[in-house]
């Protein structure tokens, strides 16, 4: 009996292969092989009047995979649909269900949550059907994100030249743009502190009249000075012991965020190596899963590694090191997915670095860490405060001492307890300070978010998935709606105005709160719980009139003026735009059409920097087109023409292909592909 295995990656399908028999043939769909349609109202591949139905096609250029999945099909006797373990994963294999047109044969749908011999074999031992909740949950978001791709972005791209809006996009960029106006109007405080420098420590002025103590200006503090002496009485000393229970392991949100603060990767850098080191890595004997599945959000860990982990850290730590604490899914967890951590407590990070390079090796060492830190106990310690008192004030010191490591000694190079020692004191002891210090200070407005804690904030307000988060961040910046300073978003004038117009037009839907309410409707349809239909219409119903509204009073955007008059009417000179690029142009047209000279009578296009992944030679550079139905719309190709006639599918991003390492283009609705679609079938939608 032949057996048909369908997985999306190809380097997944080469892991899987190794541990099935002759038996089974194992394929890969490469990503996606089908998308909506854009046909139809509006090109938004849905029949509005029949109940909101999606038309699909099969991707350009997925014909050949499509070929050849369906050949394979019509040979097999049964077919095994393996793609990955979430709702884009279930609808992926849906679409392959639907394609392969298999009724005549079982086919059957296989999950796993890691990429190891023992779990592959155990799911298809005990394979399930298609959840067409989850099916339906996704086929939701990919339509709204579809009627907003379509239609919010078209109106922008023509009001204001934004490139592009989303339900999610928009409003991670509003929590950016809300947060710089907080920012704008805050008006920092003065104040002053003031420290009692001793011969082995130092204490800082917390009460004056047992009231918290407030210098708001240097003369205040120097009047305090001028009255203080520096004989100090030990009134009080408190000691507590304390504990620190160490994180579960990671969820796709807590790896970014701390990927980025500890080893300085961005989101799409960490999530391009977590999925190699998931779908495997060629060890000395085999091809190996190396973690769990890395787009999760719970925390919970089998009972199946956490027992041979546990006798782990008693060989290497100790017994006392060992904890029985029970990991919670969480809140938010889908508890048929575990927390990300190492597939087999055997594969330390030194057992597999040489297969890793250093990147690898450190993002897989953070996640080994993590997870057997959870299995440990707190760590212990004890803080000293110290109240001394002069006159009517209290300087407090306060010192802590680590007692027992715990989880530290494993987790000790991603977060400390420092020693800080205080000298033996005693209640009543009179003791006196060598000098004081005051210094000045303000109060700080609120922090600009860092791509850590904006993953950190979309997560706590409820916007985005797990998978969605990098792929969000990752737009913005691509938009140029936001520039990074010192690691910090500060959003471009392009994405203010932009989120200026959505919340006067668009600010019932474009909101954190709606969108946080939708991801809990898209839950409450893959539970079942919620019809499908009701929500789409509902959307649709709402939006469109906002849109038509918006496109009637919104108004464009004015050219940006040059700074110059014309020579001819003395109008002002603005910037235009062009098949050839910029220009500068009379203000005036169409009455007056001075365009002020320029040394090239046609423009060089605009060069990406991307090398021309067909020729190798020749550069992408941005283009218009002259005619046909395309007319004046922007594409990207090959500067090489007409001895290369390379055109890309989208547009390109400041990121390569984690599959084949060729450029990633974004297409019109959003969603993220490698440009070499006849080859390489990498896809994404955010």
């Amino acid at each position: 009996m032949k057996k048909l295995v369908i997985v999306e990656s190809p380097s997944k399908s080469k892991t899987i292969k190794q541990y099935l028999g002759s038996d089974f043939e194992v394929l890969s769909s490469k990503g996606h092989i089908r998308d909506l349609s854009i046909s139809g109202v509006g090109g938004l591949g849905l029949d509005i009047e029949n109940n909101f139905t999606p038309k699909y096609d099969i991707i350009a250029n997925k014909e050949r995979t499509v070929k050849d999945l369906t050949k394979a099909a019509k040979k097999a006797d049964e077919i095994y649909l393996a793609t990955d373990p979430d709702r884009e994963g279930e609808a992926i294999s849906w679409h392959l269900e639907q394609i392969l047109d298999a009724q005549d044969k079982p086919t059957y749908r296989v999950i796993f949550n890691e990429v190891t011999k023992q779990a592959v074999r155990k799911a298809f031992d005990n394979p399930r059907e298609i959840d067409h909740g989850l099916v339906s949950s996704q086929e939701t978001r990919r339509i709204l994100d579809r009627i907003i791709g379509f239609k919010l972005s078209k109106l922008l791209q023509n009001k204001i030249k934004s490139k592009s809006a989303g339900r999610v996009q928009s409003a991670a960029l509003k929590i950016i743009v809300d947060r710089e106006k907080e920012i704008e109007a805050f008006t920092p405080e003065e104040y002053w502190k003031i420290q009692a420098v001793f011969k082995a420590f130092e204490a800082e002025l917390t009460n004056i009249d047992k009231k918290r103590a407030k210098l708001p200006d240097e003369a205040a503090a120097d009047a305090l000075l001028a009255d203080l002496s520096k004989t100090f009485t030990v009134e009080s000393i408190k000691e507590r012991d304390r504990k620190r229970a160490p994180k579960p392991p990671f969820t796709t949100s807590s790896l970014q965020q701390e990927a980025s603060n500890r080893l300085n990767f961005n989101g799409q850098k960490t999530m391009m190596i977590a999925q190699k080191l998931y779908e495997g890595i060629e060890l000395q004997d085999e091809k190996q899963g190396l973690i769990t599945y890395m787009r999760t959000d719970s925390t919970r860990m089998s009972s199946a590694f956490m027992e041979p982990a546990r006798q782990h850290i008693a060989h290497i730590y100790g017994a006392d090191f060992v904890s029985r604490r029970k990991l919670k899914a969480g809140k938010k967890g889908q508890d048929a997915h575990e927390g990300i951590r190492p597939t087999d407590i055997k594969y330390t990070p030194e057992t597999v670095k040489q297969y890793l390079n250093r990147d690898e090796y450190r993002l897989y060492k953070m996640i080994y860490l993590r997870a057997i830190a959870s299995l440990m106990r707190s760590a212990r310690f004890t803080s000293t405060t110290v109240r001394l008192a002069s006159g009517k004030t209290i300087f407090k010191v306060r010192g802590q001492h680590l007692n027992f490591p715990g989880y530290l000694r494993a987790y000790g190079e991603y977060e400390t307890i420092e020693d800080k020692a205080i000298p033996k004191l005693e209640e009543g002891q009179t003791i006196e300070a060598e000098q004081f210090n005051k210094s000045q200070h303000f109060t700080q407005p609120p922090a600009r978010f860092t791509e850590a804690k904006l993953i950190k904030e979309m997560e706590e307000v409820g916007i985005g998935r797990p998978s969605t988060y990098s792929q969000t961040v990752s737009t913005l910046k691509n938009r140029k709606y936001v520039n990074l300073e010192d690691k910090k978003f500060i959003p471009t004038e392009q994405g203010r105005l932009t989120i200026e117009k959505l919340d006067a037009y668009f600010s019932r839907i474009i909101n954190v709160d709606y969108t946080a309410r939708m991801e809990k409707v898209l839950d409450d349809i893959a539970t079942r719980e919620t019809e499908q239909t009701a929500i789409i219409s509902d959307f649709y119903h709402t939006f469109i009139p906002l849109v038509e509204k918006a496109n009637e009073e919104m108004e464009k955007a004015p050219p940006k003026l040059t700074g110059e008059t014309c020579p001819k009417c003395e109008r002002p000179m603005v910037f235009r735009e062009s098949k050839y690029g910029t220009f500068e142009a009379c203000s005036g047209y169409p009455e007056c059409k001075y365009i002020k000279p320029n040394d090239k009578q046609k423009a060089e296009p605009k060069s990406t920097g991307i090398t021309c992944p067909k020729c190798g030679k020749g550069t992408i550079v941005e283009r218009t087109a002259t005619r046909g139905r395309n007319k004046g719309n922007t594409f990207y190709a090959c500067n090489n023409f007409p001895r290369c006639r390379h055109i890309m599918s989208g547009t390109p991003i400041d990121e390569a292909c984690p599959e084949c390492d060729k450029p990633l283009v974004e297409t019109q609705d959003g969603t993220v592909q490698c440009d070499d679609q006849e080859t390489c079938k990498y896809r994404r939608t955010s």
